[in-house]
């Protein structure tokens, strides 16, 4: 399984980034999907999930109503639009199968 995250880079509190997931080595349309990150020092962090087919979706408290998650089968590709970004949202974020594989990550930082 490999998953290649692209997207990230700086950003000002406000700003808007949208991130890409390209999947190979697995049958990607039959895969729920999500993103995780890692911000300087703490944990890993959910922040969003989908099902195979594209829906439900499911975002972490911290995120609901300025990011979404969303995919495109036909591309192995898993998307995550972020909007109204804020300075916690700092981190590497990575996309990641349920099971736990996960890709190399691409850094967010957000700073004016």
């Amino acid at each position: 399984v490999q998953l290649v995250e692209s997207g990230g880079g700086l950003v000002q509190p406000g700003g808007s980034l949208r991130l890409s997931c390209v999947a190979s080595g697995l049958l990607f349309s039959a895969y729920s999907m999500k993103w995780v990150r890692q911000a300087p020092g703490k944990g890993l962090e959910r922040v969003a999930e989908i099902t195979w087919d594209g829906r439900p979706t499911t975002y972490a408290d911290s995120v609901k109503g300025r990011f979404t998650i969303s995919r495109n089968n036909a591309r192995n590709t898993l998307y995550l639009e972020m909007n109204s970004l804020k300075s916690e949202d700092t981190a590497v974020y990575y996309c990641a199968t349920l099971g736990g594989s996960r890709g190399q990550g691409t850094q967010v930082t957000v700073s004016s």
